[in-house]
């Protein structure tokens, strides 16, 4: 399939950015504390929401060097 019709960094950008935003948000409920004293949805807050966005850059990286490729 050409890179310029294929999707699929894209898709996996927006999944990435939307979980890194989800991990932000407050839950009251949460069993721990997040590292930044607050209790979120995800007590790994800070390192997840950096790693979901390094990924996110990772599949636009790739996605520009298939597109240039082709």
């Amino acid at each position: 399939m050409n890179a310029k019709k294929s999707p699929t960094h894209l898709i996996f950008t927006v999944v990435y950015f939307s979980l890194a935003v989800v991990t932000l948000i407050p839950l009251a409920s949460a069993s721990k504390v997040s590292l930044l004293g607050y209790k979120a949805l995800c007590s790994f807050t800070p390192l997840s929401t950096i790693g979901l966005i390094l990924l996110a850059g990772l599949h636009i990286f790739l996605h520009k060097r298939s597109v240039a490729k082709s």
